[in-house]
C-alpha cells in the first residue's frame, strides 16, 4: 500500500536516540546462526520487512528460530547441512542484499531451491554473484541470465575458487564466501577496492577459521560454525539521514548512540567532515565484534567538495543524504564513480537528482556521477519511486525548503528504518503521515 508523507521545517534536532540495528549485520546473523551447530541470542535485530524476508525464508527451509522478544531472536542452529528444501518460492521481497546472499549460501545446499522478489528487486542485476558461484561448481537459472527469478539446481559438488571481483560489493563477497563454506579447497576473494567485511568478521566470531584483510578474504573449506551471541549496532545507513539533519539545521545538538562504526561502512562520516560538519564520537565500545561510538552532531556550515573516490566503496547506500547535504552547502560539489547506484531500490542517481530539481536544486547528472550547485531550496511535491533512502533523503531536504514537501510512495521505509516517522519527529524534525486522498500542493 502506498503511504506518502508531508515534511516541512520545525525546528532543530535534538536529544538522544538509538536508531534500529544495522540491516546488513541482521541479515548475516540470521544466516550463519542457522547453519551453526548450537543455539545463539540475536540482539539488537532489525525488525524490518527486508531482514524478516531473510528470517521466513530461513523457517520455510526448516531453520528453528523464537523471537522471545522485539529485536530478539534465539537461533538453533542446524549445522552446516541442515537445512532441508522447500516445494514453495523463497521471497525476498525488496531485498537484494537477502536474495544476494542466500544465493551463495543456498549454491551448497543438496537441494534445490528459487528465489524471487518484488517488482523493484526482478530488476536488480545477479549475474554479477550467479557468474562466480558458477565457476565454483553451482548450476543456477536467471532470467536473461541476470535477473530473477534465481533458480538454484542441484549440484555435483563445490569447489573452491580465487576471484578477482569485477564490481566492489559486499554481496558479491559475501555470497562467494558463504559458498566456499561448502567448497573443496580455500576460496579467496580479491577487490580493488575494499567493501564492508560483515560476513568475515562474522564468520570468524563463529569459529570459522577466516583470514582477510582491506581487499581480499579467504575461507577454508571442510570446517564448523559454533553458536554464538550476536549483539547487532544501531545501523550507520539508518543514523545517516538524522545525522545529516542536524548537520543542516541551526541550533542543532543530537547524539545518536551505539551506532556502528566499521571502517568499511562510515564513508558519509568522512566526507561530512571534509564538508565542515561538527561530529564528535564519545563512548567508544564493541558490539558483536564490531565498533560501536555514540555520535554528537552539532550544527555546521556546510561547504561543497570533490569527493575523494576513495571515499565511494565505503558509502554506497549514504550518497542519497549525502546529495541533500551538497545541495544545501556553500558552493559545488561533485562526485564521481557512483554508477552503482543505478541498479539499487531504484535508478537512485536519478531519482534523487529528479527530486533535488523538483524543490530548485541546480544538478547536473551524467553517467556515472553528479555536479550539485549548493543553495536554497523551495517546497513542491517529490516522488520517492517506492526507494526508502531516497524517501527519507528528502525529508531531511524539506526541513530546510522554504515550504512543504510532499514526498510520494513511502511505505517501503519499513524495509530498513521501521518507526522512522515517530523517531524524526521525537528529536524535532517536522514530518507526518499525509491523509489518504490528500489534494496536491503547490509548487514553490
Amino acid at each position: 500500500m502506498s503511504r506518502d508523507w508531508i515534511a516541512q521545517p520545525a525546528g532543530p534536532a535534538r536529544g538522544s536516540i538509538r536508531v534500529p540495528g544495522d540491516k546488513s549485520i541482521s541479515h548475516r546473523a540470521l544466516m550463519i546462526a542457522t547453519i551453526a551447530e548450537g543455539s545463539s541470542r540475536v540482539s539488537g535485530f532489525l525488525e524490518g520487512e527486508d531482514t524478516r524476508a531473510t528470517e521466513r525464508i530461513l523457517l520455510q527451509l526448516g531453520a528453528r528460530i523464537e523471537a522471545p522478544a522485539a529485536s530478539e531472536r534465539i537461533v538453533h542452529g542446524l549445522g552446516l547441512h541442515g537445512l532441508s528444501g522447500s516445494d514453495r518460492d523463497l521471497d525476498c521481497g525488496n531485498s537484494g542484499t537477502g536474495m544476494r546472499l542466500l544465493t551463495g549460501l543456498l549454491a551448497g545446499q543438496r537441494f534445490s531451491s528459487r528465489l524471487v522478489g518484488d517488482r523493484s528487486l526482478s530488476e536488480r542485476p545477479m549475474a554479477r554473484v550467479i557468474t562466480p558461484l558458477s565457476k565454483m561448481g553451482a548450476r543456477i537459472e536467471a532470467r536473461d541470465g541476470n535477473l530473477p527469478p534465481i533458480i538454484i539446481n542441484i549440484n555435483n559438488g563445490m569447489k573452491a575458487i580465487d576471484y578477482n571481483t569485477l564490481i566492489p560489493s559486499a554481496q558479491v563477497k559475501s555470497a562467494i564466501l558463504l559458498a566456499g563454506l561448502y567448497a573443496r579447497g580455500e576460496t579467496t576473494v580479491r577487490e580493488s577496492q575494499p567493501t564492508r567485511d560483515y560476513t568475515e568478521r562474522m564468520l570468524g566470531a563463529f569459529g570459522w577459521p577466516v583470514r582477510f584483510a582491506p581487499g581480499s578474504a579467504t575461507v577454508p573449506g571442510g570446517h564448523r560454525l559454533v553458536a554464538t551471541d550476536v549483539e547487532v549496532p544501531a545501523d550507520f545507513s539508518s543514523a545517516a539521514f538524522l545525522m545529516v539533519a542536524a548537520c543542516l539545521l541551526p541550533g542543532s545538538d543530537l547524539r545518536l548512540l551505539q551506532v556502528g562504526m566499521n571502517p568499511r561502512r562510515t564513508g558519509l562520516l568522512s566526507a561530512l567532515r571534509l564538508m565542515g560538519a561538527d561530529i564528535g564520537e564519545e563512548n567508544h565500545g564493541r558490539k558483536g565484534g564490531e565498533d560501536v561510538a555514540d555520535l554528537r552532531v552539532r550544527s555546521s556550515r556546510l561547504r561543497g567538495i570533490r569527493l575523494p573516490t576513495e571515499l565511494v566503496p565505503d558509502m554506497i547506500d549514504e550518497f542519497p543524504i549525502l546529495f541533500v547535504a551538497a545541495a544545501l552547502a556553500d558552493g559545488r560539489t561533485v562526485i564521481d564513480g557512483i554508477g552503482e547506484l543505478r541498479v539499487k531500490e531504484s535508478d537512485r542517481l536519478s531519482a534523487m537528482a529528479r527530486a533535488l530539481a523538483a524543490l530548485g536544486a541546480q544538478v547536473a547528472e551524467s553517467s556515472d556521477g553528479i555536479v550539485i550547485e549548493g543553495g536554497e531550496l523551495q517546497g513542491g511535491e517529490v516522488a520517492s519511486l517506492g526507494d526508502h533512502r531516497v524517501a527519507m533523503a528528502m525529508m531531511v531536504a524539506a526541513q530546510r525548503a522554504a515550504g512543504p514537501v510532499l514526498i510520494s510512495d513511502c511505505a517501503n521505509v519499513d524495509t530498513s528504518f521501521p518507526g522512522f516517522v515517530r523517531l524524526a519527529t521525537d528529536c524535532g524534525l517536522g514530518l507526518r503521515v499525509a491523509e489518504p486522498g490528500l489534494a496536491p500542493m503547490p509548487s514553490g
